[in-house]
């Protein structure tokens, strides 16, 4: 009677260790999903960007006039007056993140300006401009000004 109860003890456990040690199909789909999502935010608050790098001697009109350029529409959500060129010195998925940016540049005596996209990124704009040349210019100043911080201030195209 004793061995009978000992061997089945001995299965049971058996049974318990082997089937503890199986690895769950939900486990790792889990972590593959949380992978995924991780790689999808992170493609998102990448944009698409060519960096223009400052030249060492005083820009003439020719430089201005070659200077990359996005091309988006965006639309103002918290401030007004956009016009064809903007200086943006940030770009969150996040809103609050803009406009606490917006809040620390308004402190600056920028008059800021929030805008979005049609990806729905929220795009943090410093000076707006009817013409390239005078946004290139106050693109290089706020580079200039805030050395490191803004060093990927870029010019952005309302497109209509």
């Amino acid at each position: 009677m004793k061995s009978k109860i000992w061997l089945f003890g001995l299965a049971l456990t058996l049974l318990f260790s082997l089937g503890a040690c199986k690895s769950k199909e939900s486990a790792y789909k889990a972590a593959y999903e949380k992978a995924k999502e991780k790689e999808m935010e992170e493609e998102k608050t990448v944009t698409e960007m060519t960096p223009v790098s400052k030249p060492a001697t005083a820009p003439s009109n020719s430089y201005y006039n070659s200077t990359t350029v996005q091309k988006e529409k965006i639309t103002a959500i918290d401030g007004s007056g956009l016009k064809q060129f903007s200086v943006v010195i940030g770009s969150f998925m996040n809103k609050t993140n803009a406009s606490s940016l917006k809040e620390r540049m308004q402190a600056q005596g920028y008059n800021v300006i929030i805008a979005q996209n049609e990806k729905q990124m929220f795009r943090v704009i410093v000076a707006t401009f009817n013409n390239k040349i005078d946004a290139a210019t106050e693109r290089d100043a706020v580079k200039a000004k805030y050395n490191p911080d803004f060093q990927d201030v870029w010019l952005l195209e309302q497109q209509y």
